[in-house]
């Protein structure tokens, strides 16, 4: 399949490229400074800005899925303070809206948005500590979170919400416990197991129009 990584260049990104290509699919890195991203067999790197419509039409052509993985890179407790500087603090919601735009233009059906537990849905699940320091250093993110699940949420794409506990770069790569009800049986997850489960769910029929708590 042809795949598109939005947010390539990030930890999560990075695993995910990583993991299609190893599965043998055709991928486009979709990054803001392609300069930065590894070359390997079977990628494209594609420099581009989401926040630009027409940067995400040109890169969604002729692709079969996309995954889209949006972050802010800045200090948390900076951003609670000040707001982001090097990003958009509505990168997340903004950006999947010019892909979920871009989609419906070019018939791209699947999409795959890596959100976070906590969101939506799990909200209510999420431990009194995680929910301490959410709100004390991650509001502006999770409120865009909020956004970003919403307009998928109402998009008649194939969507998928990957919802993973907090990510680390472990090198673990078993399968994520992964629960459409919520379910969690630990609070960190590897990226490497997370890209397992966003290239499964890009590259099958599997939990479509479902948000999936991963860990």
């Amino acid at each position: 399949m042809n795949v598109l990584v939005i947010g390539a260049n990030g930890g999560s990104g990075r695993a995910a490229v990583k993991e299609l290509l190893a599965q043998g699919h055709t991928v486009t890195a979709f990054v803001r400074q392609a300069g930065l991203m590894p070359q390997a067999a079977g990628l494209c790197v594609m420099a581009g800005d989401v926040m630009r419509p027409e940067d995400v039409n040109r890169a969604v052509v002729g692709q079969d899925a996309v995954i889209v993985i949006l972050g802010i890179r800045e200090n948390a407790l900076l951003v609670r303070l000040r707001g982001a500087i090097g990003t958009p603090t509505r990168v997340r919601s903004l950006g999947t809206a010019n892909v979920v735009d871009a989609m419906r233009r070019h018939g791209v059906r699947k999409l795959v948005v890596q959100s976070s537990f906590g969101v939506g849905d799990t909200r209510s699940r999420l431990p009194l500590k995680w929910r301490i320091l959410f709100f004390l250093f991650l509001q502006p993110q999770i409120a865009d979170h909020e956004r970003q699940e919403q307009l998928v949420r109402k998009c008649t794409l194939d969507w998928v919400l990957a919802q993973p506990v907090a990510l680390t770069d472990d090198l673990d790569r078993h399968p994520p416990f992964a629960s459409p009800s919520g379910d969690v049986r630990s609070m960190s997850i590897s990226r490497n197991r997370v890209a397992l489960f966003l290239v499964s769910a890009a590259t099958t029929d599997h939990h479509v129009r479902q948000s999936v708590a991963l860990s």
